[in-house]
């Protein structure tokens, strides 16, 4: 059970960098590289599972106030941090990084990701 497990991780990680891939062929102010593409899968997953929770906690406020928009802000902060870390991965501008979560999230559900590997945004 162990193996089929690892194998059902390394498949999420492996759509997940397909998915940053994919959507920075689509985002003309994204740029990747192959591993740039992998590494970003396994900070943006953390990132989610991390940091998400407290800066949701910490702008309620606001996100209630915009219908849940802000969210989206969240997500674009995220993607920010993660090329700001990830050698590989760049983003040109917080919009160009707005874009680029609005479509992670359109191509996660496409793909239908989901679980702990999942490139959140």
């Amino acid at each position: 059970r162990n193996q089929q497990e690892s194998m059902s991780v390394l498949i999420q990680w492996l759509l997940s960098a397909l998915v940053i891939i994919v959507a920075a062929m689509l985002v003309p102010g994204v740029e990747t590289t192959l591993v740039g593409a992998f590494l970003a899968a396994v900070v943006i997953a953390l990132l989610s599972v991390f940091i998400k929770p407290i800066l949701v906690i910490l702008t309620l406020p606001i996100n209630i106030l915009t219908l849940g928009l802000f969210s989206l802000v969240i997500n674009t902060i995220l993607v920010l941090l993660a090329a700001a870390i990830v050698p590989g991965f760049e983003v040109a501008t917080f919009w160009w990084g707005l874009l680029f979560s609005v479509v992670l999230s359109l191509l996660n559900v496409l793909f239908g990701l989901s679980g702990a590997w999942r490139v959140k945004s």
